[in-house]
């Protein structure tokens, strides 16, 4: 008669704590990432500590200014007469839409809540945010700038478009230059899922 093999009571939770291991160093080669350590037993929950590596990574900067141009872009749009214009109405869509999720973005980040959510591919999500965020500002930037001119009766109105349209330029090469940043970091790591890190935050 063969033999059964109990499981011993500690060994499910150890396969366990192997598995979110596992997860969490994938998380390896995400910007901002940062080890923490889990407190003693019992003691209170600490506060998020913020990721000040991630502020000065390349990812972080753009994104930092991404929100603050994206933000100028619709705020400028918004002080004229938009809503009188479809073009503009497209234009404010993009901006505000972008401008919204990259704060998400941001924020997350910042505060390494990424490490939560561990099973979401960050770097793949990231790539795919900012290559889409690249193509819609292109039209959004080409839009704002055609309309400049036809659309703009009073100085008012045209000083506004005019700089709205230079912002979007800016922030529109900002989203390509973090589709590439990004995606150096999703291919890092599908090289070494476990290992890899994105070196001094890419």
């Amino acid at each position: 008669m063969g033999r059964t093999h109990s499981r011993r009571p500690w060994e499910g939770r150890e396969s366990s704590r192997g598995r979110v291991g596992a997860g969490a160093r994938g998380m390896a080669g995400l910007p901002g990432f940062a080890r923490t350590r889990s407190g003693p037993p019992g003691a209170p929950a600490a506060l998020p500590a913020l990721d000040g590596a991630f502020l000065l990574s390349p990812l972080g900067g753009l994104m930092g200014a991404q929100a603050v141009l994206g933000l100028l872009v619709w705020a400028l749009i918004a002080d004229t007469t938009y809503h009188l214009h479809a073009a503009y109405g497209w234009v404010m869509f993009v901006s505000i839409f972008f401008w919204i999720l990259t704060v998400l973005f941001f924020v997350t980040y910042l505060l390494q809540l990424q490490l939560k959510f561990y099973v979401i591919p960050w770097p793949l999500m990231l790539t795919i945010f900012n290559a889409v965020a690249t193509i819609l500002y292109i039209t959004a930037f080409v839009t704002c700038a055609a309309a400049v001119q036809p659309t703009s009766w009073r100085q008012w109105d045209y000083n506004r478009r005019a700089a709205a349209s230079f912002f979007a330029c800016l922030v529109m090469i900002a989203y390509g230059a973090s589709t590439f940043f990004s995606f150096r970091a999703w291919k890092g790591l599908g090289s070494n899922a476990a290992t890899s890190q994105v070196t001094d935050h890419v």
